[in-house]
């Protein structure tokens, strides 16, 4: 495995490794790697002859009072993850390296970016697009993965790429969870004791909200109700930033359910204490009557 810092070093390699016929997964990640981060090398090994992972905590993606400082950091420990699970290369710029001084332009997917998380961190998709975008000029993958966890992100993503004439596919991966049903991520690490015991409730409401639907219950209001009133019913739930359903594609509002759509989105964000955490699941399609506007 090989450590590159440079941009012009990560851009010839790439070139080489194409000129060699070789194929190129590639999975951006923020660092202090996790069995999340595992599932999408694994896949990328599956569907690719050589994986690039990009270690590199974004700072235009954070707002002013989040937790940029304190984001976890290992990249020893990150190092020695990536060497067991395959990993060919990893890209491992400075902060200066990708932003030069006089660093002025960005990227932005209107609409989509507005809701939900974005309704939440104004700005943070903007520096999303940005860095992922410079990702994807930089390594010129075939096939770049992201996990469904973040799935807003996910979708974003995609439709940047459509419409910006990117010609990489965008492979979305299934969440990775606990045993319990918490999502994993790098900001459980945050939680105590009593507070990871207490984060899967975040799961739970989104399951709740699932089981209500798929047995008939089709006043959406009525089941949001019920999974907030689980919510606040927890007291290590500090607050609730959104429990929304939406669109898979597009994430627009679902209001009501009736016969003649697919499958929607079910995703809230939630603090328990001072760790802001997200979740989501696709509403299963096993039922006669899917779900729209």
């Amino acid at each position: 495995m090989e450590i590159i810092k440079k941009t012009e070093h990560m851009i010839l390699t790439s070139k080489l490794l194409k000129s060699e016929g070789e194929k190129i997964g590639f999975v951006p990640t923020m660092g202090y790697l996790h069995n999340g981060h595992a599932s999408l090398i694994k896949r990328a090994k599956a569907e690719c002859s050589k994986v690039i992972v990009s270690i590199f905590v974004n700072p235009i993606q954070f707002g002013p009072k989040e937790d940029f400082a304190r984001y976890p950091r290992n990249f020893k420990r990150d190092c020695s993850f990536s060497e067991k699970a395959g990993v060919d290369y990893i890209f491992f710029p400075s902060v200066n390296e990708m932003y030069e001084k006089e660093f002025k332009t960005f990227v932005e997917v209107q609409d989509l970016a507005d809701v939900m998380c974005g309704k939440e961190r104004p700005g943070h998709f903007r520096g999303v697009c940005t860095v992922v975008l410079k990702f994807f000029n930089i390594i010129g993958p075939s096939i770049a993965y992201f996990g469904q966890k973040d799935y807003q992100q996910f979708v974003i993503i995609r439709k940047m790429t459509k419409d910006l004439n990117v010609s990489i596919e965008i492979a979305g991966c299934p969440t990775v969870r606990e045993e319990d049903g918490l999502a994993i991520s790098s900001r459980n690490k945050y939680l105590s004791p009593d507070e990871r015991e207490n984060a899967v409730v975040l799961f739970q409401s989104l399951k709740l909200a699932e089981e209500l639907i798929i047995s008939g219950q089709k006043n959406l209001e009525i089941v949001k109700k019920a999974a907030l009133k689980k919510l606040k019913g927890n007291s290590f739930v500090s607050k609730i930033d959104y429990f929304d359903f939406r669109d898979k594609d597009m994430l627009y509002e679902v209001k009501q359910i009736d016969q003649r759509a697919a499958r929607i989105l079910i995703a809230s964000a939630i603090w328990i204490g001072k760790t802001r955490l997200i979740d989501n699941i696709l509403l299963r399609d096993n039922f006669s009557k899917p779900i729209i506007r």
